[in-house]
């Protein structure tokens, strides 16, 4: 029946029930195309966006907050969410999506609003854990978002390759030192390390 049918499109795009006031419309719309104006409108809406959003928020450990020794906020990490969130509710392709995150601060922008876009998405790498009391502990923050970058994106995890090729999978010790170069040389927009905040 279409009642079930709109409940059950509405909880796989938005995680939500429909509301009284969207199932009478829906049962009320004879046209062939009631549904497909259904699917449109949930596609459309911030819902979708925050729903499937979450997904990769998860997998990037997204938190409002440092989630290391000190854990103390970090105010402005919720332009980050709702960068995640405008990127899915806008179909933007993925790899666009994984640029801007890795590398937006160096890509050309359309305009100021796309260049402060562009930015924020960069605080993908901002959210990596500090460690240590000093910043000759950098490179475990380096190592932490190759980690987080390899599991995320390749879904494995190339950690071991910082002493050794990796035993199963092709990923030699001169490639994750590749990687870390990049993320060496990369200043990290963040409040501080673990025991030394500043702003």
């Amino acid at each position: 029946p279409k009642q079930a049918l709109i409940r059950r499109v509405t909880f796989n795009l938005t995680g939500l029930p429909p509301t009284p006031e969207d199932v009478k419309a829906y049962l009320a719309d004879q046209s062939p195309q009631a549904f497909e104006k259904v699917v449109d409108r949930l596609l459309a809406s911030r819902e979708y966006g925050e729903h499937w959003g979450r997904h990769w928020l998860d997998l990037v450990r997204y938190a409002d907050h440092a989630c290391d020794e000190s854990d103390f906020p970090v105010p402005e990490m919720y332009r980050y969410r709702d960068y995640v969130i405008r990127s899915v509710q806008s179909d933007k392709p993925f790899d666009l999506f994984l640029r801007e995150q890795l590398a937006g601060d160096i890509l050309t922008p359309a305009d100021d609003e796309d260049r402060r876009e562009k930015l924020i998405a960069t605080s993908y790498i901002a959210n990596s854990r500090r460690f240590g009391q000093t910043m000759g502990e950098h490179y475990l923050t380096v190592d932490d978002t190759i980690d987080n970058l390899s599991k995320s994106l390749l879904g494995l995890s190339v950690g071991c390759a910082r002493c050794h090729d990796h035993k199963f999978d092709p990923i030699p010790t001169k490639d994750y030192y590749a990687i870390s170069g990049i993320f060496e040389s990369t200043k990290y927009a963040h409040a501080g390390l673990e025991h030394h905040q500043y702003l």
